[in-house]
């Protein structure tokens, strides 16, 4: 059976991390995998400068107090990070997806999910948002690092469920953009939804036969696809599709050689994430 892995931090994302997952698992007949990390800031104490004009025995005495705390907090940490997991589990089980597991760890983020996503089909994470929660917790300030980094496709969860139905693939002729199509052709997560293809560019025959080509791979895959070509700003036209057309995820490659690359890629890429009100998957 194919595995998804999911990153819960106890954000208000959470819940919305949960019911994605819930949705992809029946969808496509994955195991899930919940995965809490803890950094290293969360389970080991401040160093404080303890030099000064007091003696040696209280300098004694404050270490032995300072490292009692520190093993407290760290204990309390993985409290909370198990319950933040047990929580997630209990929530995608109601759902009726039986086969999940949990795995608490610490360090950094990207690197554990370098480790965890060796045997995983995608990597499911929620969004940054502005909640103080949130950012505190490092998940979403580690977004790009994790797409930029990941070699499977990752789902960034919007703040809230709802159905999905509708698909846009936001096409540019890349590599990535040809194996977004392709992932999404040969998923049982796309079959029976309503496919779009968007390309944002001019209306050339090379872009024209680019699309065509896309769409015979869509169909072959058993979806009809509609497919367009705009011209105009790839972050305008895409977000007027998404809110003009009803659609309920985006499918963009991670990286690519047109306009739209500079949605994924390097300072505006948090910006994109954080703006969209859709899901959206990412495929390298």
């Amino acid at each position: 059976m194919s595995k998804i892995c999911a990153l819960v931090d106890g954000s208000v994302y959470s819940e919305s991390v949960s019911d994605h997952v819930a949705w992809i698992a029946r969808r496509a007949g994955c195991s899930v995998e919940l995965l809490h990390v803890l950094g290293r800031r969360e389970t080991a104490g401040t160093p404080s400068n303890l030099s000064g004009n007091i003696t040696l025995g209280a300098r004694t005495a404050l270490l032995e107090e300072l490292s009692a705390l520190d093993e407290q907090r760290g204990k309390l940490a993985q409290k909370y990070g198990r319950a933040i997991l047990d929580d997630a589990k209990a929530r995608i089980e109601a759902a009726g997806v039986s086969n999940v597991t949990t795995k608490l760890r610490i360090g950094d983020i990207v690197d554990t999910v370098a480790e965890f996503e060796a045997d995983a089909e995608m990597i499911v994470v929620g969004k940054r948002g502005e909640a103080a929660d949130f950012a505190k917790l490092h998940l979403g300030s580690n977004l790009e690092r994790i797409v930029r980094s990941s070699k499977k496709p990752v789902f960034v969860a919007s703040r809230a469920f709802k159905p999905i139905e509708r698909v846009l693939i936001a096409f540019d002729g890349s590599a990535s953009s040809l194996k977004a199509v392709d992932h999404v052709a040969r998923g049982k997560l796309f079959a029976g939804l309503r496919i779009s293809l968007l390309t944002v560019g001019a209306d050339t025959p090379e872009n024209r036969k680019r699309l065509d080509d896309a769409k015979a791979t869509l169909k072959a895959g058993g979806h009809a696809a509609e497919a367009d070509i705009v011209a105009g700003q790839p972050e305008t036209i895409i977000a007027q599709a998404v809110e003009s057309n009803g659609i309920d995820l985006l499918v963009m490659g991670a990286y690519g050689h047109s306009r739209v690359r500079s949605l994924i890629i390097g300072s505006t890429t948090t910006g994109m994430i954080r703006s969209c009100k859709i899901p959206i998957a990412l495929v390298r």
